[in-house]
């Protein structure tokens, strides 16, 4: 006998199996009895449905697990913590089953625990033991990573439940990763949590929730993100699906644009902040060179000098005052200048003052002064790096474009520098030492004849020049390492910046500043440290064939 189909009937089937409904009625059955084993939770929680099926085999376990993740977003904050609660139990286990109920132990061996559902005393002493497989404890540990994220009262417990789900993050929903996001209240940690929820959008099979996810990262453009979506173009979906490539495509260039961008202004920013300590390295430098044409070699170990009148006072605030620990690098700022410019007020009263109209010696002095204030500073300090405490105002940065963060310690240079060079505009133009500097500037033996008191000038002016770089160590404290062999870095691109400007332009000083500061980071980056100087030392060459007196030329009298 043939059935409806035209198949031939097989013996011993009734006829209904043959019917065209009987897969349906297959799946519907198959359904009814997985159901006792997947409870679906609502809110509130049904406690007591929880706790017998995790008494249950490893089916009931496992879909208890999932219940509980996929019912996270809904459920209220108490049935969270009570859940929460149970697996831990679970997990140590101090879990106790009853064939009426399950029971908290207080420990394994416990004889007697608490009604998981009613909270009464009763004895475990029919009670058996739970057991996890592998599969049964991977859900549970997915389930309590959920219940951390959600309940959990310190950031580091929240974070700890997020690590759990990062490994799983596929199957955590939306709906999780957005109650969580919303209330937490670190800020590193609700950034995490927020970019979690985009990567497991990324990989939703919902194509409407992967456009959006993306739209979601491109308007959040940096490396990260261009790399996250770059991995999407091996996704079978970027072939198959033509409104997808056209959203990655678009969010993609728009993240790749951003970030050039933002690459861009971090180029500016930190050629600012190092042509700001460069500027200030070299301002003394081109006072002294440009007043008396001293090579004043140990210009980079009174910046050092500096640094470390930096480091005295704040040992000192963290011994006499150490609730004003963060002012000590304002307090600094006088205090190094001053000290700093004392030290050059002696070398130049010393040495320098027998040495002046002879250039080759004046070199070499001032070469062996720098070498013994290294040493002098690595026999009674010692050659480590210092520790600096760094305050508040110098810590951290803000976010400004994509990858581009304005760094706070960066700034302070860049405004310690524009304040440097507004007094020292002050004290050159508005004061009368600078009147007699400008002037021995000129003409230092007219002015001599008129009976200003070149050689005082002189050594004020050495002070001043040294004071200056005293500042510039101050400026260094946030940024570089601290050190007996810091200088050396910043004395040869000191009298580059001098020659570049023109010896004794302040302004001139300042322009060669951003341009060599600007060309060290711009090229530095591509060819390397090294390469980078010998590339601006070699174009300063080519300029100065051209212009010997370099960008401002000051005017002298003959």
């Amino acid at each position: 006998m043939a059935d409806p189909r035209g198949r031939p009937r097989q013996a011993g089937l009734p006829p209904w199996y043959l019917a065209p409904w009987y897969p349906a009625f297959w799946y519907l059955a198959l359904l009814c009895l997985a159901l006792p084993a997947m409870p679906a939770f609502a809110a509130p929680l049904d406690r007591a449905i929880l706790a017998g099926a995790l008494c249950g085999d490893g089916a009931a376990q496992v879909g208890a697990a999932e219940g509980l993740v996929r019912a996270g977003g809904d459920l209220p904050a108490d049935d969270l913590a009570y859940a929460g609660r149970l697996l831990g139990a679970l997990v140590e286990r101090r879990v106790a089953c009853l064939p009426d109920g399950a029971l908290l132990l207080a420990g394994q061996d416990a004889t007697e625990g608490q009604d998981a559902v009613t909270g009464a005393r009763r004895p475990a002493a029919e009670a058996r033991a739970p057991v996890l497989g592998l599969r049964q404890r991977a859900a549970v540990e997915t389930a309590r990573g959920v219940l951390a994220l959600l309940t959990e009262g310190t950031p580091a417990a929240r974070a700890a439940g997020l690590a759990v789900l990062e490994r799983r993050i596929t199957i955590v929903p939306a709906a999780v990763l957005d109650r969580a996001r919303d209330a937490e209240s670190d800020a590193a940690l609700k950034g995490t949590i927020a970019s979690l929820a985009e990567a497991a959008a990324l990989s939703s099979p919902d194509p409407v929730r992967r456009r959006a996810a993306i739209a979601a990262v491109a308007a959040s453009p940096s490396g990260a993100a261009a790399a996250r979506l770059d991995a999407l173009k091996s996704d079978p979906a970027y072939r198959a699906d033509p409104a997808f490539r056209v959203a990655l495509d678009a969010g993609l260039a728009q993240v790749r644009r951003a970030v050039a961008i933002g690459d861009g202004l971090a180029i500016v920013y930190n050629g600012l902040s190092f042509a700001s300590i460069l500027f200030m390295a070299a301002a003394g430098l081109a006072i002294i060179f440009g007043l008396m044409g001293v090579i004043n070699l140990a210009q980079g170990e009174f910046i050092m000098l500096g640094a470390y009148t930096t480091y005295g006072v704040q040992e000192a605030f963290r011994r006499f005052v150490p609730g004003l620990l963060d002012l000590y690098l304002v307090a600094a700022i006088p205090l190094a200048f001053v000290a700093v410019a004392l030290v050059g007020i002696g070398v130049e009263a010393l040495v320098l003052r027998h040495l002046y109209r002879r250039p080759l010696m004046s070199l070499l002095a001032t070469w062996a002064v720098s070498l013994f204030l290294v040493n002098f500073v690595r026999v009674t300090v010692g050659t480590q790096n210092l520790q600096f405490s760094m305050p508040a105002y110098v810590s951290g940065g803000v976010p400004v474009y994509a990858d581009f963060v304005m760094t706070w310690n960066r700034l302070f240079a860049i405004g310690f520098a524009g304040a440097t060079l507004i007094l020292t505009l002050l004290i050159l133009r508005r004061t009368p030492l600078g009147l007699d500097i400008r002037a021995v500037t000129q003409n230092r033996d007219m002015a001599a004849c008129l009976g200003l008191p070149t050689r005082r000038i002189d050594r004020l002016a050495f002070g001043l020049g040294s004071g200056l770089a005293g500042l510039a160590g101050v400026a260094l404290c946030p940024i570089y390492s601290v050190n007996p062999g810091m200088g050396s870095g910043f004395i040869v691109d000191s009298f580059m910046v001098v020659v570049l400007g023109g010896v004794g332009s302040l302004i001139g000083t300042l322009v060669a500043a951003v341009a060599v500061g600007g060309a060290n980071v711009l090229i530095e980056p591509i060819s390397g440290a090294v390469a980078a100087k010998v590339i601006v030392l070699v174009g300063i060459i080519l300029f100065l064939q051209r212009r010997p007196e370099g960008l401002f030329a000051v005017r002298r009298r003959r």
